[in-house]
């Protein structure tokens, strides 16, 4: 498969998984049984889902190393670190209150009717997770290797943040040959990556016939103004994240939201901000960003800088409230937004994160955090939504950061100027040390 296709290949699965779902949903003599169909069909996409988890924590170890080593001292890793950073804040204030303005202009929980649900019901979600000691000393792997074999995120980062200084300081000598492998690493982990996108289209497929045919098209109109709502205020939040990468890319924002298609519909279809990573860095690499920039920047934002997460946390707080009928005055949601600032900044890695962070908030202004069981049944179908935003966040934000850096440039892959070329024949990565 030519990886060009990789794009129509997805869409035409995402279609015949609602034609597949719908069919097998209708068939299906009772729900118990359309859940074991579902069940079935979920075979595939835990197996594409776990092929990407099989390479993820590789490749950002090598991506981050061998990009932190090639920028030569820590003045450039801090100022471009800087600048991540005051990017992903920013991101995180504006879809906060667009989530708060969106939740309070189109009321979806007014005038529902849902049934509340029991008193003693219980989310089962670890809320533990979110504290301020549990998430700090959580940074720091105990283990290298059990932070791989885990995939835990920002302990990777951690490490590779360390190893990357430390190769920096020796690369011109006995570190040479280490940074060597890091890079072959890298080059081996992108080849690698190609083939893994190949099931990508099963994976898709799979993971839209199962939800249809567990839930069926109906769940859709039974929560129609919330998910209408929720889709309508991550599409204005679109609007300004490209407008935000127009300010600095000009007209260039739109070819990388083209360049983008492919891990976009990945992550709508999967729900899985993970899923998508291997083929956004491969593709911010077509897009002529230098990869000491995205190894760099990129696993940074999937730890800090969940755009379409963090917007669903107030939209989702504030949708609980109105279905109870309790009223939050303007200082409540605002400091309600402060708190979900601080605490979306440790969910990378968390179950089901966004619903985690929620669940903790709810308590602390009286509001019940068995309000979620109202939406978990709809909750995959409004993770694909702030999945595939949280997807292009990122990807703008890594493309903003290149090109203050001036990283942006035809020569960050040899033959950036012929995408149309057949991934397998194009060179996935360039030493740090020819970059420089």
């Amino acid at each position: 498969m030519n990886m060009k296709k990789l794009p129509t290949m997805i869409g035409i699965a995402m279609v015949l998984g609602i034609v597949v779902g719908t069919f097998a949903n209708h068939m299906a003599p009772t729900p118990e049984a359309a859940k074991n169909i579902a069940g079935y069909l979920s075979i595939l996409t835990d197996v594409f889902l776990r092929l990407i988890k099989m390479i993820i924590g590789p490749l950002v170890f090598a991506t981050l190393v061998a990009g932190i080593a090639g920028m030569g001292d820590g003045k450039t890793v801090g100022r471009i670190g800087l600048k991540a950073m005051g990017w992903f804040l920013a991101a995180s204030i504006i879809s906060l209150f667009l989530g708060l303005l969106m939740a309070n202009t189109l009321t979806p929980g007014v005038g529902l009717n849902l049934p509340l649900p029991d008193a003693h019901a219980t989310t089962e979600l670890k809320t533990g997770a979110l504290n301020l000691k549990d998430f700090v000393t959580h940074l720091v792997p105990k283990s290298f290797f059990e932070a791989m074999a885990t995939n835990e995120i920002l302990q990777i980062v951690i490490f590779s943040l360390f190893t990357g200084f430390a190769l920096g300081t020796i690369k011109d000598g006995v570190g040479k040959p280490v940074l060597a492998v890091v890079e072959g690493l890298a080059e081996l982990m992108m080849r690698i990556t190609n083939y893994v996108m190949y099931f990508a289209p099963l994976g898709v497929f799979a993971a839209i016939a199962a939800v249809i045919t567990k839930q069926g098209l109906s769940v859709l109109t039974v929560y129609a103004k919330l998910v209408g709502s929720l889709y309508l205020s991550l599409a204005i939040l679109w609007v300004l994240l490209i407008a935000g990468g127009y300010f600095f890319l000009r007209g260039d924002v739109f070819r990388l939201i083209k360049i983008m298609r492919a891990p976009l519909m990945i992550g709508f279809a999967t729900a899985s901000s993970e899923s998508a990573y291997p083929k956004v860095i491969e593709q911010l690499s077509r897009f002529g960003i230098k990869e000491r920039i995205s190894g760099f920047v990129l696993p940074l934002g999937y730890s800090f800088n969940l755009d379409g997460s963090i917007m669903y946390t107030s939209f989702a707080a504030l949708f609980v409230a109105q279905v109870y009928g309790i009223e939050l005055s303007l200082s409540q949601q605002i400091t309600m937004l402060l708190v979900l600032l601080i605490t979306s900044k440790g969910i990378a890695g968390v179950p089901r994160a966004s619903l985690v962070v929620v669940a903790a908030v709810l308590p602390m202004f009286g509001l019940p955090e068995a309000g979620i069981l109202l939406i978990l049944g709809i909750d995959h179908i409004m993770d694909m939504a702030r999945t595939v935003t949280n997807v292009l966040g990122n990807a703008i934000a890594t493309a903003v950061v290149a090109k203050s850096e001036g990283a942006i440039g035809q020569d960050a892959l040899g033959e950036a100027a012929q995408p149309s070329a057949p991934l397998p024949d194009v060179p996935l990565h360039t030493p740090a040390a020819v970059q420089a």
